[in-house]
């Protein structure tokens, strides 16, 4: 299934995709996963999470699956799923390449991914996504760029990109950091052969962090699907943990913050998937009721002020425990 497939989408739950970000791997920084997840975390239990959600997600009409070589076993828990269900083909699976996992499953390690941008580091995490995802492979994106990245300037690695966007895979970035607007701008410029190289970007966006908006509009008017990531601030906008303003929005509608704070992002006109990071089926349902989300005018004004000056909130990011 081609992934400019997902642009045209018309039911609800179709442009809400499922991040394995939470379930690839033992540790991670979304608040509240001492509850979420097994007691164990063994590569067993979480593969088996990591297909349970996966089962529950396509049932409810989810079909966009988003993994990374740095979220742990993610490619490989996706890969036995769609080997387990070889009569769906209509999934759309994007992965991203730019940081190794380091933790060897341990959620004490000093440090759990490195960034590399790399054309041998591409070479090397290329072959390892193609040993596993195979043909299904429909996006690959750029790990977390930021202005300063060598994958904005580097002409070779251009040109491996371009060899596989001729191959049928789809070529996209993500963006990450208090200057994610620059680097998406400075990524609409980047060309091969008079062509624009990337045709998808996933950006962080939430009620919290609104500073890439007005480069994503511009990306979207370009022709480049949108994909948002962290639509709940790693868990700052959900249960317990979510802004006063923000519960009292999702009292009135009688659903949860974490729909409220997705329904933001759905209203977007530019959004073309919002990623849902659940660790559980039941917060994957919750996520979905965003869809049935209805904001008035005074709600989005409430949700709206809650943004925070971008550098004070990647701040707050960064200090997040792995858990």
């Amino acid at each position: 299934m081609p992934f400019a497939r997902l642009a045209e989408a018309t039911t609800p739950t179709a442009h809400i995709g499922l991040g394995l970000a939470a379930v690839g791997r033992p540790g991670y920084i979304t608040l509240g996963r001492e509850a979420d997840l097994p007691p164990s975390r063994s590569v067993e239990a979480l593969r088996e999470r990591a297909l349970e959600l996966l089962d529950a997600a396509y049932a409810l009409g989810v079909r966009y699956v988003d993994a990374a070589r740095s979220y742990g076993r993610s490619e490989e828990f996706l890969a036995d799923w769609l080997a387990s269900r070889p009569d769906i083909d209509d999934v759309v699976v994007g992965s991203k390449w730019g940081y190794t996992y380091t933790a060897d499953w341990r959620t004490d390690a000093a440090a759990h991914e490195v960034k590399d941008h790399s054309v041998t580091a591409y070479d090397r995490q290329r072959a390892e996504t193609a040993a596993l995802l195979g043909e299904r492979l429909d996006l690959y994106q750029i790990h977390s760029v930021t202005p300063g990245s060598p994958a904005l300037t580097d002409k070779e690695l251009h040109a491996r990109l371009a060899d596989l966007a001729a191959e049928g895979v789809t070529v996209g970035l993500s963006v990450s950091g208090p200057e994610q607007a620059a680097a998406i701008r400075a990524a609409l410029d980047v060309t091969v052969g008079g062509e624009r190289l990337f045709r998808t970007v996933q950006a962080t966006y939430n009620a919290l962090e609104t500073s890439a908006g007005p480069a994503l509009a511009e990306a979207h008017d370009a022709g480049l699907t949108v994909l948002v990531k962290e639509g709940m601030a790693n868990g700052r906008l959900a249960g317990e943990h979510a802004p006063a303003a923000l519960r009292a929005v999702a009292e009135r509608t009688g659903l949860g913050c974490d729909a409220v704070a997705l329904a933001l992002v759905l209203r977007r006109p530019w959004a073309g998937v919002v990623l849902s990071g659940a660790a559980t089926s039941v917060q994957l349902v919750s996520n979905l009721h965003a869809a049935a989300v209805d904001l008035d005018e005074a709600d989005l004004e409430r949700v709206e002020a809650l943004a925070e000056e971008p550098a004070a909130y990647w701040a707050t990011r960064a200090a997040l425990p792995w858990h």
